[in-house]
């Protein structure tokens, strides 16, 4: 296969026209059609911009005698996303950014690709206010690993977080760790969980803090109880809480006493 046979299949194979081809290298159609019917030859800046759209090697494109076969070999394990992410974005702009744009490495008010980033990002990493991929970063942030304001994930970090391994101020997963912590196993400032270890308030099957409450086995410092609390018993844990937990984790203190 000659350069142009090669341009012309990789750009049928990932479903371009000659205009959308020549809309992203910033040349004519005409350019293009000369490419594939080999009466000119693209500019190196073109061939390495190809080479990074359409995942394959230089020399790949540049010798005759290679198949796309052999550089099938080299698709690092990520077929969905050759095929499907050929670059494409709106010709509308917001302080020169893309109203939508997907791409390997996508930038856009909404951007999709291995890398995103954008108001809305989603790939497998993602950084946007909304964000989703394996690594995902943002104000509200869902992945494989989550850090954001809000994150949910198997790994999860953020002054919301919910996951299997929850780490941030208001924590929720199988084990978490946080300010206010729940989970199977909670550790923080109040936890609550089947194990739960905190340094002021634990609440659940084994409990272990300064004020600890259990339904099996409770060890309090200031007050421990081991199963129903009465009317005196939340009194006497209030007045405790008062006592024990400083001024700068009030509000942490006063969202305890509303569920007891």
């Amino acid at each position: 296969m000659t350069l142009g046979d090669k341009i012309s299949k990789l750009r049928k194979d990932n479903n371009y026209t000659q205009e959308q081809l020549a809309g992203i290298l910033g040349v004519s159609r005409q350019s293009v059609s000369k490419w594939e019917g080999n009466l000119a030859y693209p500019e190196t800046d073109k061939l390495i911009r190809m080479s990074e759209m359409f995942q394959c090697s230089l020399d790949y494109l540049l010798k005759d005698d290679e198949e796309m076969a052999s550089e099938q070999q080299t698709d690092l394990g990520l077929p969905f996303f050759r095929k499907r992410l050929q670059e494409r974005k709106s010709e509308k702009t917001v302080m020169g950014m893309p109203l939508w744009h997907i791409a390997r490495n996508a930038k856009g008010f909404v951007a999709v690709g291995l890398n995103a980033r954008g108001v809305i990002a989603i790939g497998l990493k993602a950084q946007g206010v909304v964000s989703l991929g394996m690594l995902s970063i943002g104000v509200f942030s869902f992945g494989m690993l989550s850090i954001g304001l809000l994150a949910i994930g198997l790994f999860a970090l953020g002054v919301l977080s919910a996951g299997c391994f929850a780490l941030g101020i208001l924590t929720a997963g199988a084990i978490s760790f946080g300010v206010i912590s729940i989970g199977a196993i909670a550790t923080g400032e109040f936890s609550v969980g089947a194990l739960a270890i905190g340094k002021y308030f634990a609440l659940g099957d084994n409990a272990r803090a300064m004020v600890a409450i259990g339904d099996t086995e409770a060890a309090g410092s200031v007050f421990q109880k081991i199963g129903e609390l009465s009317a005196q018993d939340i009194a006497d844990v209030k007045q405790s809480l008062d006592t024990v937990v400083p001024a700068y984790f009030s509000w942490a203190k006063e969202l305890i006493k509303l569920f007891l």
